[in-house]
């Protein structure tokens, strides 16, 4: 079965009906999503992991195993106070969090300042290494300008890539020096619905080269939704229309690249299919 390794099921625009997005997950051979932790700043942290524990609690609905991240998004760490980050590690502490993230550098929007951006992304990822947490990585350049990728890369070079934990490139947009750089610390690399987009070949043409055992794919529901869908409100279910485009570049069935992209999820965080 497929996993999604990035949504936000804490989302409003999914109230009254998760359980049913949910269940359309599963029929459409999703088991297992990652939910990330971000809200909409430092405290709705815990929302993703409320989610899990009340979905994973819940008997006769069939529907996919849960997990949670627990994270500050770049524009928010302006809130990242002593409390904030005291919150996310313990977060990070629950056995069900088996990330930290989505954290990192976002350079396309006017948020926080990049300077606080840095210095919170750096103490996100010293928090995320003493708890031996895997990190999920938002990385988003302006337009023609690879200063954030740069920024990014060399931030995870000095504080992270040592500790060995790896973790995530998530909705990657990169170019393949980006991708190389990054797996060479030990990141998996994560494909959402833009990749299915018609003007997206040269983002095609990267995962094209991504070895088979650094692929991930994700949906980051609601955002993004994969053709044929895309501008409607996105969810779990459809992940498997990035998982069929990633497998016809590599010359693979469908059910081929859900076995792959599961083994790789399972293999970063230390999963086995009962736990």
């Amino acid at each position: 079965m497929l996993v999604d390794s990035h949504a936000h099921l804490d989302t409003p625009r999914y109230e009254g009906e998760l359980a049913e997005v949910l269940q359309r997950a599963w029929v459409a051979g999703v088991g297992t999503i990652l939910s990330i932790g971000i809200g909409e700043g430092p405290a709705e942290m815990q929302c993703a992991l409320e989610i899990c524990r009340r979905y994973n609690d819940s008997d006769g609905l069939k529907i996919p195993k849960l997990y949670a991240s627990a994270g500050i998004y770049p524009h928010n760490t302006h809130e990242a106070d002593k409390a904030a980050l005291a919150k996310l590690d313990g977060l990070l502490a629950e056995p069900e969090v088996i990330a930290c993230g989505e954290i990192g550098l976002d350079y396309y929007h006017q948020g926080a300042p990049h300077e606080t951006q840095k210095r919170v992304f750096v103490r996100q990822m010293e928090i995320a290494a003493a708890r031996k947490r895997p990190i999920i990585i938002h990385c988003r350049p302006k337009d023609g300008d690879n200063a954030c990728w740069d920024d990014t890369l060399a931030l995870l070079a000095e504080h992270w890539g040592a500790t060995g934990l790896g973790g995530i490139l998530h909705c990657f947009s990169g170019d393949w020096e980006h991708a190389e750089r990054a797996m060479r610390m030990g990141f998996l690399i994560s494909f959402a619905g833009n990749v299915t987009y018609p003007k997206a070949q040269p983002l095609r043409d990267v995962a094209a080269k991504v070895p088979l055992d650094r692929l991930l794919v994700e949906t980051d529901a609601p955002f993004l939704a994969p053709m044929p869908n895309r501008g409607q409100r996105n969810e779990p279910g459809w992940v498997g229309y990035t998982a069929k485009t990633l497998a016809d570049l590599k010359g693979l069935t469908a059910q081929e690249m859900a076995s792959i992209t599961t083994k790789n999820f399972e293999r970063l965080f230390g999963l086995t299919p009962d736990v």
